[in-house]
């Protein structure tokens, strides 16, 4: 009995200690498990995580710090966190397996220090990045794509030569950030650019220099005009095969676009007026082109003459004249036929075919070509030889020769280098005595500088023409230089302002009539030629800046005098009247107001001199034949026709009669010994009647 209870005793501590012994190996699972290792010491996917395979996904989980990875990883999905520079781990440079990390829309300050040496593509976007260490990008010799939009890069934050230890670099994204330039020492790998939405206002000559295997070109929503882009800037870009310069302020499409290899062209939302005949020649690559929401009235024919390979053409928003001036484009829409798309070609006037797609003008369009048959001139737009028959077929759908001066336009902004070595311009090596005008067979030119950088052209014709070329050449540099400048204008215009010019410096202006092709269908397509008519130049000389004060007084100097004599006829008669009229107001208040003075002094009397004889009898006045008639210091009785109105005589002097009774009966008028007529004396007549014997009148 005893030895049987040993043997279960220790039966049962065996089974108690391989019981302990499985609790211990449990619990070391667990905390093994707790720690992301499995049982040879690496790390597993973290339990906050998710892995699939290779691929992590940390994203949106509220992270502040990078949480132990396996080594294995090759994709981290870290986006959506609350991770900064502190929560980037030190151990992240020794996964060589990673390729790609996406850590946009955290809380980075800087550029991340310690990353995989093996990352080839790279997501900091939506972050508040401001300095691009050349220390740091020099740690991924092997990255392709680095995506930095929506930072807060500057250009002077690029530290010289930041991309000089990332050989394999193709795509770099820096849209929506604090950029001012094209940023320097970019990697001659780069294949796409971005930098839309900067504040890129300048982009000189050298900004593309290297960037032979630039593909793709995004300058959309920056501050570029045309004066601030060089001519040579984009030539440099010779395999580009697409650039976006969208929400600009171009007037004309940049110099010298790369035609070679270019598929994609956009510039809608800019300011474009002119597209200059040539601006598109030799891109036979392109399939797309984009004019939207610009200024585009009507397109010069012959634009799209190597456009072999065109199949969308959107030029929505814009003002399009239908007239016979689109006829061309109109012809080459019908010979494309389905193999081109177009958006927008919608006309705005005139009125008739307002709201009408051009490829429905067919009748409008014919209308165009008897125009140009019967007149034997071209029905352009506002060309000067148009046949009145041919404005009247369109009954508004052409535009009629032109009957309006338009205000020249900026020369700065309409022009193209010559290309063609046989320019018409005279040698400027040689002495030539031009004036500043011009006359040829069938052209007259003239050209008067108006200030310190601008020149203006005028001319007259003695034929019609359907357009000019003019060009101009400032005196002292070389035509190989490219100082040669022309533009095309049309032939309603007999005026051209040519501006952004050099102070101080000598112009040759030169100009020939084009003559355009036949009217036929067959031939709309093709451009107009230069005619044989010899250039007709003229010589000018723009003023000295310092001058241009003094010479602008002086001008309006001369005309204040020559506006003055209609200017001092108009305010001297006005100051006549004037004066009249205050005169006459004067003249009228003094007469009115004297003869109210006068009528309170002799009211009596000249009421008593407007009645009639018997007046006096129904106003209780004795009957008589007599009246007395006061001529001086007496009286003096004068008879009167019985019924005879009185009739006031000429008022000389006023009198007024005092009667005096004396107190003494002395009697106080008494004539002198001298005076002997008899009109004047005591009146005896009337002592019957109560009045006294002496009487006394003074005034």
């Amino acid at each position: 009995m005893a030895h049987e209870g040993v043997a279960e005793l220790r039966d049962l501590l065996f089974l108690l200690l391989l019981c302990l012994t499985l609790l211990v190996e449990v619990l070391e699972c667990a905390a093994a498990a707790s720690q992301g290792l499995d049982g040879e010491g690496d790390v597993v996917c973290p339990s906050v995580c998710r892995c699939d395979e290779d691929f992590i996904y940390c994203n949106d989980r509220g992270l502040s710090a990078i949480p132990p990875l396996p080594p294995s990883a090759t994709v981290l999905y870290l986006q959506n966190n609350h991770i900064d520079n502190a929560g980037l781990p030190t151990s992240l440079e020794h996964l060589t397996t990673v390729r790609v990390i996406y850590l946009y829309d955290n809380e980075l300050d800087d550029f991340p220090m310690h990353l995989p040496p093996s990352l080839r593509e790279l997501h900091l976007q939506d972050n508040n990045i401001r300095v691009l260490p050349r220390a740091a990008l020099a740690r991924l010799p092997q990255l392709e794509k680095l995506h930095l939009d929506d930072n807060s890069v500057s250009t002077v934050s690029i530290e010289d030569q930041a991309f000089a230890d990332n050989p394999r670099l193709r795509l770099l994204f820096l849209s929506r950030n604090h950029l001012s330039s094209i940023p320097s020492g970019l990697p001659a790998s780069l294949e796409e650019l971005r930098l839309d939405d900067n504040r890129i206002s300048t982009i000189p000559t050298h900004a593309f220099r290297g960037l032979s295997s630039l593909r793709r070109l995004v300058l959309d929503g920056n501050l570029l005009a045309n004066q601030r882009i060089a001519d040579d800037t984009f030539s440099r870009l010779s395999n580009l095969t697409e650039l976006s310069l969208v929400r600009n302020s171009l007037q004309t499409p940049p110099l010298n676009l790369p035609s070679a290899h270019l598929q994609r062209l956009s510039l809608q939302d800019n300011a474009l007026i002119h597209m200059p005949r040539g601006s598109l020649d030799g891109m036979r690559r392109l399939q797309r082109l984009d004019l939207s929401g610009n200024n585009l009235t009507t397109l010069p024919r012959g634009l799209f003459r190597d456009l072999e390979s065109l199949g969308q053409l959107l030029v929505r928003g814009n003002p399009w004249h239908c007239g016979c001036n689109l006829r061309w484009l109109y012809d080459w829409l019908e010979a494309k036929g389905n193999t081109i798309t177009v958006r927008g070609l919608t006309c705005q006037s005139p009125e008739r075919v307002r709201d009408m797609a051009l490829r429905d003008l067919t009748s409008q369009m014919d209308d165009c070509e008897l125009a140009a048959a019967g007149g034997g001139g071209v029905a352009g737009v506002g060309s000067a030889g148009a046949g009145n028959a041919g404005s009247n077929r369109m009954g508004g759908t052409g535009v009629a020769a032109s009957s309006t001066t338009l205000s020249p336009p900026q020369g700065s902004l309409f022009t193209l280098r010559s290309k063609r070595p046989g320019l018409g311009l005279p040698d400027t090596g040689m002495d030539y005595t031009l004036g500043s005008s011009g006359v040829g067979k069938n052209l007259a030119l003239n050209v008067k500088p108006l200030s310190h950088d601008s020149i203006r052209v005028t001319w007259s014709v003695a034929q019609p023409s359907s357009s000019f070329r003019l060009s101009w050449l400032r005196l002292g540099t070389s035509a190989a230089m490219g100082s040669i400048t022309e533009t095309l204008v049309r032939g309603d215009r007999r005026e051209y302002l040519l501006t952004a010019l050099q102070p101080a410096s000598s112009y040759i202006i030169c100009m020939v009539p084009l003559v355009s092709g036949s009217g036929s269908k067959g031939s709309m397509s093709s451009g107009d030629t230069d005619s044989d008519e010899a250039p007709v130049c003229a010589k000018a000389e723009t003023s000295d800046p310092s001058l241009s004060e003094v010479d602008q007084g002086q001008d309006e100097g001369s005309e204040q005098i020559t506006s003055l004599p209609l200017a001092g006829i108009i305010g001297g008669a006005t100051a006549i009247v004037s004066l009249a009229f205050i005169f006459g107001i004067f003249c009228w208040y003094g007469h009115r107001a004297g003869r109210l003075s006068s009528r309170d002094h002799y009211s009596r009397s000249s009421s008593r001199k407007s009645k009639h004889y018997d007046d006096y009898i129904e106003s209780g006045t004795k009957k008589d034949t007599t009246i007395l008639e006061i001529r001086g210091p007496g009286f003096q009785m004068t008879p009167m026709a019985t019924r005879e109105p009185l009739q006031p005589k000429p008022i000389r002097e006023d009198y007024i009669i005092h009667t005096i009774f004396p107190s003494n009966g002395t009697g106080l008028y008494k004539p002198p010994n001298h005076m002997t007529n008899s009109g004047y004396g005591t009146n005896r007549g009337y002592r019957e009647g109560g009045i006294p014997d002496i009487d006394y009148s003074y005034t």
